[in-house]
């Protein structure tokens, strides 16, 4: 993947711009790639540099990338005021709950949606997503739909409120974990441990409503990198973006590990099961197994 500035606005040039409409609600998305389908849910405030380098990873690791416009200006570098006004409008935003546990998102049956059309368009045993941040939960509660496998969560962040609360309907979040046990499969979620927004006492919340097939990492504040956007350096001065703003794009970091830990995760859930597993990187974790 050739080297691209993290300061100056992404053209997504390399990406197809479709307007995708479902359940009556009609979204830009950004695709890239071959192979089975990953959803890549941007956190606040959208799609930076940053998310695209992510996606970019993900394509290039052999997948489809469907990359939905939640919020934000595509493509931007995440300014201070301009992100500020973002992340208000969605807290007010009727498509997001952004304070109160125990209720899902409306904008998951729409992802949903996009899930069972990513399926149909690249075929495979399924899909992947990975959620970050404000919308970090979000590849949890699309669990509800068949053709999702692979789920990531990274750095939830909703809600807001709530350090321990959880951003999907109880009800829901017993289906899910009846269809993690009766198929056998797990979830990822990764967080730094000095972060103030998603905090140990959420993930410890999902550890109790999902017992061992929630696989939780917590990496070192001291893996965080520094150099960040105006708008994290002025609203979240503190470790929190695994994959994207905070990590360190040198070999042997710890974010590093998680991003390839990740990759890794989406091969062995989404390819031929003909195909041998790629072993997950070590990180700061529990000794349990993805």
């Amino acid at each position: 993947m050739t080297a691209r500035s993290m300061d100056v606005d992404d053209p997504l040039e390399d990406f197809i711009r479709r307007d995708i409409t479902l359940d009556d609600v009609a979204r830009w998305v950004y695709v890239a790639g071959t192979g089975p389908a990953v959803i890549v849910m941007t956190e606040m405030p959208g799609i930076s540099p940053h998310v695209a380098r992510f996606a970019r990873w993900v394509r290039d690791a052999g997948f489809t990338v469907y990359v939905p416009s939640l919020f934000g200006r595509d493509g931007a570098v995440p300014e201070a005021e301009e992100g500020a006004a973002v992340f208000q409008r969605a807290c007010m935003s009727a498509e997001f709950h952004a304070m109160a546990a125990n209720a899902s998102s409306p904008v998951t049956q729409w992802l949903r949606a996009l899930a069972r059309l990513a399926h149909g368009e690249c075929g495979g045993r399924g899909i992947g997503a990975i959620g970050m941040c404000f919308t970090g939960n979000f590849a949890l509660t699309m669990m509800l739909e068949p053709a999702m496998l692979a789920p990531v969560l990274s750095q939830p962040s909703l809600p807001l409120r709530e350090p321990a609360g959880l951003e999907i309907a109880p009800d829901e979040l017993a289906a899910v974990r009846q269809r993690l046990d009766r198929e056998d499969l797990t979830v990822l979620a990764y967080r730094f441990k000095g972060d103030r927004i998603c905090r140990a006492e959420r993930f410890a919340a999902y550890a109790a409503a999902l017992g061992d097939r929630f696989i939780g990492r917590e990496l070192p504040d001291e893996a965080a990198n520094g150099d960040v956007s105006p708008f994290f350096a002025r609203h979240v001065p503190y470790p929190h973006s695994v994959v994207t703003q905070h990590l360190i794009d040198e070999a042997g970091q710890p974010t590093i590990a998680a991003r390839d830990e990740i990759l890794a995760f989406f091969r062995k859930r989404l390819a031929d099961p003909t195909q041998s597993s790629v072993a997950a990187p070590t990180i700061s974790a529990p000794d349990s197994q993805p």
